[in-house]
C-alpha cells in the first residue's frame, strides 16, 4: 500500500498514515481549546503498527481503552488531593487531568489482535496486520 500526503489548506495536513486522528481534524489553534494532549508515535513495520502515547502521571487504572466501529478510543482520568491541617491554617490541593484520543484504524489492522502495555508514563499498542496487508518479498518471473 502506498500512502498518499493530504494537505487541503488551511487546516493543514489532515491525513498523513493509514490512521486518522479525529481529534485533530480542525486545527486547534482556531478554537483556542486548551486541554491535555498526549504525544502520539506511530511505527509501521512489515508485521504491525506500534503506536506509543505519552502519558505520564497515570497509572493503568486510570485508562479505559475500547474499539468501536474500527475506532481505538483512548481516554484517561486522574485526580489527585492533598490537605494539610495544622493549628492556624488550612491548606488544599488538588490537581485533575483527563484527555480523550480517538485513532480510525486501518481496514489492514486485526482489530481483535490489539495489545496494549504501560510502563514508565508510555501507553504501548501492538497491532497486528491482517496477513493479506503484510508486505511480500518480491519474486521472480519466469520468461517463456
Amino acid at each position: 500500500m502506498s500512502l498518499v500526503k493530504f494537505n487541503r489548506k488551511p487546516w493543514g495536513n489532515l491525513v498523513t498514515s493509514d490512521f486518522f486522528d479525529d481529534d485533530n481534524f480542525f486545527d486547534k489553534r482556531l478554537w483556542n481549546k486548551k486541554q491535555y494532549e498526549p504525544a502520539l508515535n506511530i511505527k509501521e513495520t512489515n508485521d504491525t503498527f506500534e503506536v506509543e502515547l505519552a502519558a505520564p502521571g497515570f497509572t493503568k487504572k486510570d485508562f479505559d481503552v475500547t474499539i468501536d466501529n474500527g475506532c481505538l478510543n483512548i481516554s484517561a482520568e486522574s485526580s489527585k488531593s492533598k490537605e494539610d491541617k495544622d493549628d492556624n491554617y488550612t491548606r488544599k490541593e488538588f490537581s485533575y487531568n483527563s484527555f480523550n484520543k480517538k485513532l480510525q484504524l486501518p481496514g489492514s489492522v486485526k482489530d481483535e489482535d490489539i495489545k496494549a502495555h504501560y510502563k514508565d508514563g508510555v501507553l504501548s499498542f501492538n497491532l497486528i496486520k491482517k496477513a493479506e496487508a503484510k508486505q511480500k518479498k518480491p519474486r521472480k518471473v519466469a520468461i517463456s
